[in-house]
């Protein structure tokens, strides 16, 4: 019987656990949407209904647990109270959806697909994140070509 037995433990510790939470709660955030198993996408739904609502109120206790659940990400929390709480001023809770993906193929781990009901707009990005510039073929040689090649560990056994 599971009587009196409350919430998911995910196979970590308390620490892990928040740690994991925080971060997936973070890159939902940023991303507007992540592919991870189906119990971590329950596990930060039920969640996100309570940081979304903390980040509608305006007082400073507000902000102030909505920083303490995230972990003191500042950037997180404002994009929460700037972007998303205002997006969802008309509903009252459920703002994610968890869509099923097939099995990963490695373990058989149920796969889901969580992100907002509400599509994000583009343009709003995270004030200090960095965009991510991909490097043509011919700079990758060059920088290949310039790089001192290391020796082996039995090359400088013999050396000595």
């Amino acid at each position: 019987m599971r009587k009196r037995i409350k919430g998911i433990k995910l196979s970590r510790g308390q620490g892990a656990r928040r740690a994991l939470y925080r971060s997936l709660i973070n890159a939902l955030v940023v991303n507007g949407r992540i592919v991870t198993t189906k119990a971590k996408a329950k596990f930060i739904s039920r969640g996100i209904d309570k940081i979304v609502n903390l980040s509608k109120e305006t007082s400073v206790s507000g902000k102030r647990r909505l920083y303490k659940i995230l972990g003191n990400k500042r950037s997180t929390s404002d994009r929460l109270s700037n972007v998303i709480a205002p997006l969802f001023s008309d509903r009252r809770g459920g703002y994610t959806r968890i869509i099923n993906l097939p099995q990963r193929r490695g373990d058989s781990a149920r796969m889901a697909r969580i992100e907002w009901v509400k599509e994000m707009e583009s343009n709003t990005s995270i004030k200090g994140t960095k965009s991510i510039k991909r490097k043509s073929a011919k700079s990758d040689s060059k920088i290949e070509e310039t790089k001192p090649k290391r020796k082996g560990i039995l090359r400088r056994i013999k050396e000595r």
